[in-house]
């Protein structure tokens, strides 16, 4: 594994962990019935972690482009494992992104610090619930980032092995047509 995964997958895991966080808060909003207490929870939770200071939003974003950094980096070499498995992931994990500024951000923003005479409290729940569900989404995203990292060291130890495996063959093959070629010549 080179530096260029390293990153890919140390900000691809750093962000998972961030939203199994988040999960405690988001399946309780998702999958169990919304009383007052669960969007309170939810609320009080993304109101917090709106207001967090700058510098760990900063190293947050931080670590996005690290991993944009790292995926783009492997596509570089552009042999078939970068084209089918980086390319893949670069796009599950912009994709990601995406999904982050568009649903996260704005919901965020709705929930935190919500217009005065414009945002009511429905607005804010569900703006939760789509936070929430914008977070399951990309955690099934980041989770295909890995998999297919994952796919590609697989694939290419599989290659190395067969590579290993032919070399052996066409080796032992050469030696007994020299020995098959010896046997001959001295027949003769």
């Amino acid at each position: 594994m080179g530096f260029r995964q390293a990153a890919v997958l140390s900000a691809t895991c750093f962000f998972l962990g961030v939203l199994f966080i988040c999960l405690n808060v988001d399946y309780r909003v998702l999958f169990e019935p919304l009383t007052d207490e669960v969007a309170r929870d939810g609320l009080e939770f993304y109101t917090t972690f709106f207001h967090a200071p700058p510098a760990i939003k900063a190293l947050m974003h931080a670590i996005m482009g690290v991993g944009i950094i790292g995926l783009v980096g492997k596509l570089v070499k552009m042999d078939e494992s970068a084209k089918w498995f980086d390319g893949s992931s670069l796009v599950a994990y912009i994709f990601a992104l995406s999904v982050y500024l568009s649903v996260g951000l704005p919901a965020s923003r709705t929930i935190a610090t919500p217009v005065e005479g414009v945002d009511t409290r429905e607005d804010q729940i569900e703006a939760l619930r789509l936070l929430s569900a914008g977070n399951t989404i990309i955690i099934a995203l980041l989770g295909g980032v890995l998999f297919l990292q994952a796919g590609e060291e697989y694939a290419r130890r599989a290659e190395a092995k067969e590579l290993a495996r032919f070399a052996e063959l066409k080796k032992e093959t050469s030696a007994a047509e020299t020995s098959a070629a010896g046997e001959t010549k001295k027949d003769q």
